[in-house]
């Protein structure tokens, strides 16, 4: 266990960047949502004509998929954020896009995981009325999700094309 560790400390010392941003991703999306829970559940909050803060309990993914799938959810969670870990080292070699996209995605969801876990819902609350109601952690996942796809159009083993 002491050679795990050890590695774990090397990875964070070597890593810094990568995990203090991660940390800031999460504490944002928490503060956030703590703050929904606190101030919106009553009542919404219009800052323009078509944005509003929004609360919303949502038990299912995106675009209201799988309501009340929560606890198939919490293990599909798991497992993407198990595999971002176990290939954390093919995400950075193949370059900035990859690696900060792989983690702004583990960010992500690790914030909507905690929700699942300890709420029985994901926390929901920025409304463009046109589009389904969502929060930061979802924004993150899918700015993580675009940096992916075109880390896989433009960089091949850390090279530009």
């Amino acid at each position: 266990m002491s050679n795990a560790w050890a590695r774990l400390k090397t990875w964070l010392a070597h890593n810094k960047s990568v995990w203090v941003w991660g940390a800031l991703i999460v504490a944002a999306d928490r503060a956030s949502k703590n703050w929904a829970l606190s101030y919106l559940q009553d009542k919404d909050v219009n800052i323009f004509a078509y944005f509003r803060l929004h609360y919303v309990e949502n038990t299912g993914m995106a675009f209201g998929l799988m309501q009340n799938g929560n606890m198939l959810l919490i293990w599909i969670m798991l497992a993407v954020l198990a595999y971002l870990a176990y290939s954390w080292k093919e995400l950075v070699s193949a370059g900035p896009l990859a690696k900060w996209g792989g983690l702004f995605i583990f960010a992500g969801a690790v914030g909507n995981l905690y929700d699942r876990i300890k709420l029985g819902f994901v926390v929901d609350f920025l409304d463009f009325r046109v589009w389904p109601v969502f929060n930061i952690a979802d924004s993150f996942i899918t700015v993580g999700g675009v940096l992916l796809a075109a880390s896989l159009l433009f960089w091949h083993s850390g090279e530009a094309k």
